[in-house]
């Protein structure tokens, strides 16, 4: 990639990034009383957490199985009201147990 096509990206990521954060204040200029559309605005960010996270989660580690033990280790912490440290220390300490586990056998 030369240094004249990144700029040109960058900038192209830059104005589309900007757009999405100023259209809504350009559009919506009072506050939304709706209640359904305050719900349905306050949900978006765990949406967009989860879709970015989730993937991740399962393409980081060697293997899959110890993707999946990670991922349900941290999903019983966090339904039983864990700290954030508590899930990501304990699902990390699973994986590595999974993984030295699988490479044994």
């Amino acid at each position: 990639m030369t240094h004249k096509s990144f700029f040109i990206y960058l900038a192209i990521m830059v104005l589309t990034t900007y757009l999405i954060r100023v259209i809504p204040f350009v559009l919506v200029k009072n506050q939304i009383k709706n209640r359904y559309i305050r719900s349905f605005l306050h949900y978006i960010p765990y949406a967009v957490l989860t879709a970015m996270t989730v993937p991740a989660v399962f393409t980081a580690t060697s293997y899959i199985i110890s993707a999946t033990v990670g991922f349900i280790v941290a999903v019983i912490l966090a339904l039983n009201k864990r700290s954030l440290t508590t899930v990501a220390l304990l699902s990390c300490v699973a994986v590595f147990i999974t993984e030295l586990i699988i490479r044994y056998i």
